[in-house]
């Protein structure tokens, strides 16, 4: 793909004699929302570790825009996990300015001045963003799951980063909780230009929201040594947003020019 945002090139992830990913070859344009599923330990968190740096493949390359992948995160990538990444001794308001005043103040992570009220107005801006306008001086013990993930979510895109990933980031959600969310979620991708990787064990939520699903899955296993092959791309789903939905989409937005709902009653899809 010419216009690859990011491009997996060949790609191995191997330790010692177990091979957990083998001959992973991906390009993912810029702007899309690309949902991984497939069974437990078929490495969908290990490909996403990948892609944030946090593993450097045993063999193959990684590009981003055309250039070898940084090997720490960088400003550039975003994570959001299961398990919400906040700090229970600070407000939701100083969870969110706490990548800011790192990335500026490295030794102290400390802003004082002009500087803490940009950093404030930003991060401000960015729970309102996420619906949390209303709860800067909350805890994250005063909070319900569903508002810590949004503050995870706010803190991961504080710093503006082209490439979100999401691992099982709502799976310890209620079902009600858990569609606001992919509301919340399908909103900011498509107002901050985000690229999302999301890795996900809900069938229904990977097609619901992504743009793309890609199925990880061994296509070669040996019962007397289970650990030889590795999971790799089995299927990869292009996805087109019908006009149906599209309308749909736009009504969220814009509760006022809702269209009407038409039942269909004849089996039709």
């Amino acid at each position: 793909m010419a216009d690859a945002m990011l491009s997996l090139k060949n790609v191995w992830v191997e330790y010692g004699d177990k091979v957990v990913l083998e001959r992973i070859s991906l390009d993912i344009a810029e702007g899309s929302f690309v949902s991984i599923i497939g069974p437990s330990g078929a490495g969908k968190s290990s490909l996403l570790r990948l892609i944030l740096g946090q593993e450097a493949p045993s063999r193959g390359e990684i590009l981003l825009d055309g250039r070898p992948l940084a090997a720490e995160c960088g400003p550039d990538r975003g994570v959001v996990f299961q398990r919400y990444s906040v700090f229970p001794h600070m407000t939701v308001l100083a969870n969110t300015m706490f990548g800011l005043e790192c990335e500026k103040a490295p030794l102290t992570a400390r802003l004082f001045g002009r500087q803490r009220r940009a950093a404030r107005e930003r991060a401000s801006e960015m729970l309102a963003a996420v619906g949390l306008s209303d709860s800067l001086d909350l805890y994250p013990a005063q909070m319900s799951g569903g508002m810590q993930q949004r503050l995870a979510i706010a803190q991961a895109l504080i710093k503006q980063p082209r490439l979100l990933l999401l691992d099982e980031p709502f799976g310890a959600l209620d079902p009600g909780i858990r569609a606001d969310m992919h509301v919340l979620t399908t909103r900011l991708w498509r107002e901050f230009g985000l690229t999302v990787v999301m890795v996900t064990h809900d069938i229904k939520e990977a097609f619901s929201l992504g743009t793309r699903v890609l199925t990880l899955d061994k296509r070669r296993h040996d019962p007397h040594a289970p650990h030889r092959y590795g999971a790799g791309v089995i299927y990869d789903l292009s996805l087109s947003r019908k006009a149906e939905q599209a309308a749909a989409e736009a009504a969220l937005e814009s509760p006022q020019s809702a269209p009407s709902i038409t039942i269909d009653t004849k089996g039709n899809t």
